[in-house]
């Protein structure tokens, strides 16, 4: 049985900047500013990291943080819902085909790894149909660092299939650094793809077990091989 993890933003979809247009207008409805937004790097982080970072970067004090946070959500939420347009979104190459071959195997379950929200990850996936692949995952909602979110991951998988995962029966699909270093954190090994911010050869030399242009190629992969449950 093999649990493979996806995350969302650069690996998936791309949301044509749409997400970023959304968070600054959630923090000039909350707060009047949109901070330093402009330069933030969001690849890999979670929701409430790049807000608490903003946040913090305005220089409100910490108790003024974790009181606005929520607000910003919310604001945040309601925007990416009513403004998403999917004609300004791609669909990433082989994802459709790749999750369809996924969701039709017996010893695969699939899931979502993502810093989105559950509620951001949720409308963003909506825009192709998507969220019928992902029963379940490990999002913004459940931790402020993304090395928290396998394990998260891997609890839930385990309550969904109704058997535990081993790391050596894991895959992480993502695109960025982060991406990376989380799966290393728990020994799951990493199939990163440059179609986020990431070039290829960055991808490798952090140390992706994989690394793919994109994500054409993968119905064929090793990664995607069964795997042998650990003895």
């Amino acid at each position: 049985m093999r649990l493979i993890l996806f995350d969302i933003d650069g690996t998936l979809v791309d949301c044509g900047g749409q997400a970023r247009r959304a968070f600054a207008d959630a923090l000039l409805h909350v707060v009047g500013t949109t901070g330093g937004l402009e330069t933030y790097d969001f690849s890999g982080k979670l929701d409430p990291r790049i807000v608490v970072d903003l946040l913090a970067g305005m220089g409100m004090s910490d108790e003024r943080v974790t009181a606005t946070l929520p607000q910003v959500r919310e604001a945040y939420l309601e925007r990416l819902e009513r403004s998403l347009l999917v004609e300004r979104m791609r669909l990433l190459p082989g994802v459709a085909g790749l999750l369809r071959s996924l969701a039709g195997r017996d010893d695969v379950t699939l899931g979502l790894l993502t810093g989105n929200w559950e509620r951001g990850a949720r409308i963003k996936l909506s825009r192709f149909d998507l969220n019928r692949y992902f029963s379940f995952g490990s999002f913004g909602d459940d931790a402020f660092d993304r090395h928290d979110l396998p394990p998260v991951a891997l609890e839930r998988a385990g309550n969904a299939a109704g058997r535990a995962f081993a790391a050596e029966e894991t895959l992480i699909v993502g695109d960025s650094l982060l991406d990376i270093s989380c799966a290393q954190a728990h020994g799951i090994p990493c199939l990163a793809v440059a179609t986020g911010r990431v070039p290829l050869g960055v991808l490798e030399a952090a140390g992706a077990a994989w690394a793919l242009a994109d994500l054409e190629p993968a119905l064929d992969h090793p990664a995607f091989a069964p795997a042998r449950r650990p003895v």
